[in-house]
């Protein structure tokens, strides 16, 4: 599980320091591809398999299900950790993300999430906002229920 937010800057040539609490449980080779809501996810190959199984077991008959495999895996690159932890992040994933100079890493239970620091404190100044209602609306299972 991923939690916790950290700051970084962008370097020329767009490699970035990885937090190392979340690099030592990404492994090697961790999946970046592009996110939603403005930012860019970063998965372990662990959770990246899960995520895309979920796609893969999708009805490949309905077009929004093969749109949705399309943006998140068309896109993925591997990133590969230099010898200090910095990781390149492609140029088209920057720009997906508007990341030019302040990267946010933050948690995101299963999955880190990579932010324009600008975007990121705009979209959560907007989440504290609407903190109760969007609670109200989570429906999450009391122990021993089941979830349907």
């Amino acid at each position: 599980m991923y939690i916790g937010t950290y700051y970084h800057k962008l370097e020329e040539k767009g490699r970035v320091s990885v937090p190392v609490k979340f690099r030592n449980s990404l492994g090697e080779k961790p999946v970046l591809t592009r996110g939603l809501d403005g930012c860019l996810f970063l998965f372990s190959q662990q959770d990246w398999r899960a995520f895309i199984g979920t796609l893969e077991d999708s009805s490949v008959t309905k077009k929004v299900h093969r749109d949705f495999a399309r943006l998140m895996a068309n896109e993925a690159s591997e990133l590969e950790f230099d010898t200090v932890g910095r990781a390149v992040i492609p140029e088209y994933l920057r720009n997906k993300a508007n990341i030019t100079k302040e990267v946010v890493f933050t948690g995101s239970a299963n999955r880190v999430e990579l932010w324009d620091r600008d975007a990121y404190h705009t979209y959560m100044e907007s989440l504290e906002q609407h903190a109760e209602e969007i609670a109200e609306q989570f429906d999450v299972p009391q122990k021993g229920e089941d979830h349907v």
